[in-house]
């Protein structure tokens, strides 16, 4: 039995690799009639820092300026992302694609990449192989190699072509 593919994930970090792995899902949505669901996660703070600018700032003041900056925060990424999937479609006019959603979300990436794998039920994973992380030079990105390691679903893992590393 082949299997069917209806519906792909697309971490981004907004890297030059996210957005050479999205042309791979875009190819794919729409080779097999896929729409793709774009999952963007903004890392928390550490709990030493939070607890450090909970102490400086006061619990409350710090919970009221956290909430209204992350609203500004994502709302500003879910444009870009969206002025993003805009210039990707202009750039492939024979490859339209459908964007199911747009998802950004505050937290641990690789962990919110598998709840919301499991939660779009979605049939593959496409992501680039390294973001902009610290440690960007990498073989294989902390966050692509935790998806890869765990993740029930295929995964594909896409590199920059080497004269754009």
């Amino acid at each position: 039995m082949i299997p069917e593919i209806r519906k792909i994930l697309c971490p981004t970090d907004l890297s030059e690799n996210a957005r050479y792995a999205f042309e791979y899902a875009a190819s794919l949505a729409n080779r097999y009639g896929a729409g793709i669901t774009i999952l963007h996660v903004l890392e928390d703070l550490s709990p030493n820092a939070l607890g450090i600018v909970g102490d400086m700032l006061g619990k409350e003041r710090w919970e009221e300026i956290k909430k209204r900056n992350e609203e500004q925060v994502i709302r500003a990424i879910r444009d870009r992302i969206k002025g993003f999937c805009e210039e990707e479609s202009d750039k492939m006019p024979a490859c339209p694609f459908i964007i199911d959603e747009i998802i950004v979300e505050i937290g641990q990436p690789a962990d919110r990449i598998f709840r919301q794998a499991e939660k779009t039920k979605c049939d593959m994973i496409v992501m680039g192989s390294r973001g902009q992380g610290m440690f960007a030079e990498a073989m294989l990105g902390s966050t692509s190699r935790k998806v890869l390691r765990r993740c029930k679903k295929p995964v594909l893992i896409v590199r920059l072509p080497e004269e754009d590393e």
